[in-house]
């Protein structure tokens, strides 16, 4: 009797997910040991990598850098697929890195190298610290302890201030900025970046220990020319023909916790049973989960024997480290400019915008208050016509519910505070280095991701929040049920494994973390079969 083959399948045609399944179709003598599948929910592949064209450049919706490209996969995967060039333009932001980068206060007021500076040097050590990267000076009187990374910044400016006391407070030609509320204003928008990178809408919410386990590889930061899905495609391209199944949203994963005395409907004795909003059924031998955090938080706020995504529902140990860590929505938005060609030649600035507080009265009473907290309007790549702006939290929600002319006005609005003639003359900025009349700066189309509000996702990527660890990445990937080896008796093990960026510790948050995690999982079944060819590089 020729033995049945193992079924695995994979939810989700992410990177996690694609690349477990390219590791294990691709292990020597995988092909004679399992079956292989892939569902996803949605009608593309890639998940939370989404590379789309706006205003004839090509653009990301979803994930954009590589963070680092010493050491790391993806960026080895586009180097040997030729992805890091491309004839057509796309999102390189090269303007993000010019030498000469434009600061401008609320009201037109272009901000001094010195003042930026040294206000962007406190922030940078501050983060150094508590990546434990570098010394801070007065750091003996900042005391971390358990305190959230929001808290310890503000520790830090507080402490930077009392250090300065004897210094001039006045600012000559910044009209009602003084200097403390214009350094407390560009340490705001550092922070704002901060969210960004880590997808919390409060900095006060992210945990100041879990800093220092995040892990960078060395080297620049750069975008992929030919989109991210390049990488994606490549993962996908060695899969058989109808491995990967679109459409195939997956509304309940049934498991055996315990022994049971029969099979419960299973087939062929399988422990699995996949239910599919059409109705469907599928049965397996493992099934390697790899949804973002977003779907299982939305998961476990369901749970009951009759609704929840798993039955029976989860485990304790689970369900707490998913509760606990976090995870935010971050949103971008992409605007595109009406101009004549003679004006396309100065090029739009890339914009750092330093903003007064929204209780302030010396605030732009029209500017709206979702864009009080992006820190930068700017080119996809130097003269483009695309611009860019990155929002988190509270304002990226708004922003999906929010027309379009409502977006164009706000955004309009804000560049007629920035870019205006007030302040012009006072030497420190003038219309050569703006190169722009507001009223010549005009927007006609818009688009932006809505990650928050797609049910596949509900949300971008994961962080530590304040009252979770790296305990709790490590506990969402330990597969079900839980234990090894002799510790199952006759259950059947790795019935369900979990793969994604928020079950790395080290790498959480990253397209790597989610590449990294798919290895380990298929590297992890590979074992269990005692396959050839494995090689932990994770």
């Amino acid at each position: 009797m020729v033995a049945r083959k193992a079924r695995i399948v994979i939810i989700g045609a992410g990177m996690a997910g694609l690349t477990a399944a390219n590791k294990l179709y691709t292990a020597p003598g995988s092909r004679d040991m399992f079956e292989l599948c892939v569902v996803e929910g949605g009608p593309r592949i890639g998940g939370r990598i989404n590379t789309s064209e706006f205003g004839g450049d090509r653009i990301e919706m979803g994930a954009t850098w590589i963070h680092g490209i010493g050491g790391s996969p993806i960026y080895k995967i586009a180097q040997e697929n030729h992805s890091l060039e491309s004839d057509q333009p796309w999102e390189c932001m090269d303007g993000s890195s010019n030498d000469n980068p434009t600061t401008v206060a609320e009201g037109g007021f272009k901000v001094e190298p010195s003042v930026v500076d040294s206000i962007t040097n406190l922030f940078n050590d501050l983060m150094d610290c508590a990546a434990n990267n570098g010394k801070l000076p007065e750091a003996s009187k900042l005391v971390p302890g358990s305190q959230s990374l929001g808290s310890f910044l503000r520790q830090g400016l507080e402490t930077y201030w009392a250090s300065m006391k004897e210094r001039d407070e006045e600012l000559k030609g910044y009209g009602s900025w003084s200097r403390k509320l214009l350094e407390e204003a560009i340490f705001a928008r550092h922070e704002n970046i901060q969210r960004t990178h880590t997808s919390a809408s409060d900095l006060m919410t992210l945990d100041y220990k879990a800093e220092s386990e995040y892990r960078m590889f060395p080297g620049e930061e750069i975008t992929i020319a030919k989109g991210y899905l390049s990488v994606i495609e490549s993962l996908a391209s060695v899969l058989p023909p109808g491995c990967v199944q679109l459409g195939r949203k997956v509304s309940k994963i049934e498991w055996l916790p315990e022994r049971q005395d029969t099979n419960n409907g299973y087939c062929c004795s399988m422990p699995v049973k996949l239910h599919f909003c059409d109705g469907s059924v599928m049965s397996a031998d493992h099934v390697i989960v790899t949804v973002s955090l977003g779907v299982l938080k939305a998961a476990i706020r369901n749970e009951d024997s009759k609704s929840g995504m798993f039955y029976p529902p989860l485990p304790s140990f689970k369900t707490g480290a998913i509760s606990r860590l976090g995870f935010g929505v971050v949103n971008k938005l992409f605007l595109q400019l009406s101009q004549k060609e003679d004006e396309l030649s100065k090029g739009f600035p890339y914009l750092k915008m330093v903003f007064h507080p929204p209780d302030s009265e010396l605030r732009h009473k029209k500017i709206p208050w979702w864009m009080r907290r992006t820190s930068s309007l700017c080119p996809i790549y130097n003269n483009s016509r695309v611009l860019l702006s990155w929002f988190v939290g509270e304002e990226a929600l708004a922003l999906e519910s929010l027309k379009d002319e409502d977006i164009i006005n706000g955004v309009s609005t804000t560049l007629q505070s920035f870019l205006s003639n007030h302040g012009l003359s006072n030497g420190k900025v003038n219309s050569e280095e703006i190169s722009h009349d507001p009223s010549e700066v005009k927007i006609n189309e818009v688009l932006r991701s809505k990650w928050g509000t797609d049910p596949l996702f509900l949300g971008s990527y994961s962080y530590v929040a304040v009252g979770s660890s790296g305990d709790d990445l490590d506990k969402m990937a330990e597969p079900l049920p839980k234990g090894s080896g002799s510790s199952f008796g006759s259950l059947p093990p790795l019935q369900i494994l979990f793969a994604g960026e928020a079950t790395h510790r080290t790498h959480y948050s990253t397209t790597h973390g989610a590449y990294f995690s798919g290895l380990r999982e298929a590297n992890r079944l590979l074992q269990h079969y005692h396959c050839v060819g494995i090689h932990n590089n994770y």
